[in-house]
């Protein structure tokens, strides 16, 4: 049988990932963190070994037990866990050490050169599930409206200008103003800044970082991102078609057309 190492963190993309795993014939082999992956991951995989974050001798001692060549990293971490709820071993120690900075692309990208000297491939996070990644459209009956598209424009532009930075990848625009741009304490966070400052007048832009690495971190969404948007009083969701995966799309739809929240899937050109 096939085998696939799975390095999880929070949410539901490890759990959808592992079941589809299954059903395509392979062995599951999970390294779940202790307080992100969802306990019923225990159910969801073949072989699992929970961790803490910064334990990478241990990740891949596991792997190499259970003859583990390829796998993926999915899930969220919460960054202000890396703060506080963490247990590096030497292996990670040296890790860090060697680099210029520690955003997310930096440490992921460094991690996965670690993970592949030691002989475990990250393959890309979708490969098994391109049907999650948006299909380009609007998705809901009501359309961004013309303030709401010129936002957008700024968002996007504004968006990929931070990943640049690798800082994150969702910002909120109201009337021509850039409101709030994701940092550490995430997507969620930032939608409800900026629906605070926006007062009711404020759009929700996500963009794939400049050079971002598919294996790992690309932007996702889901019905949760609507039902922030609502507390937030946010009225439209933008994301990159093919580029962003969506969770429980048909409830997201539904979600967004009971609260007129309009959701678009835009394309744009590399340089545009």
């Amino acid at each position: 049988m096939k085998k696939i190492g799975l390095i999880a963190g929070s949410g539901q993309f490890p759990i959808i990932f592992a079941k589809k795993a299954r059903k395509k014939g392979y062995e599951v082999v999970a390294a779940a963190y202790v307080n992100e992956a969802s306990k019923e991951l225990d159910d969801a995989v073949d072989v699992i070994e929970w961790l803490y974050l910064g334990q990478v001798k241990k990740l891949i001692k596991f792997f190499k037990k259970n003859n583990v060549t390829e796998a993926v990293m999915l899930g969220a971490i919460q960054k202000t866990r890396v703060l506080t709820d963490v247990k590096p071993d030497i292996k990670a120690i040296t890790l860090i050490a060697g680099m210029m900075h520690t955003h997310d692309d930096g440490i992921l990208r460094k991690f996965a050169e670690v993970l592949e000297g030691e002989g475990v491939k990250i393959k890309s996070s979708t490969f098994l599930l391109p049907e999650l990644l948006a299909e380009p459209g609007c998705w809901t009956r009501r359309k961004p409206s013309k303030s709401e598209a010129a936002d957008i424009e700024i968002g996007y532009r504004a968006a990929k200008q931070i990943g640049k930075l690798d800082i994150g990848q969702c910002v909120v625009v109201g009337a021509g103003s850039v409101l709030a741009v994701e940092a550490i304490d995430g997507t969620d966070a930032t939608i409800l800044r900026g629906g605070m400052l926006g007062k009711g007048e404020a759009v929700v832009v996500k963009a794939i970082k400049p050079d971002q690495d598919s294996r790992f971190d690309v932007p996702a969404t889901g019905a949760g991102t609507i039902e922030i948007m609502k507390e937030a009083g946010a009225t439209a969701l933008a994301i990159e078609a093919n580029k962003t995966i969506v969770f429980d799309k048909k409830e997201m739809i539904d979600a967004a057309n009971r609260y007129s929240i309009s959701i678009v899937a835009f394309e744009k050109e590399e340089n545009g």
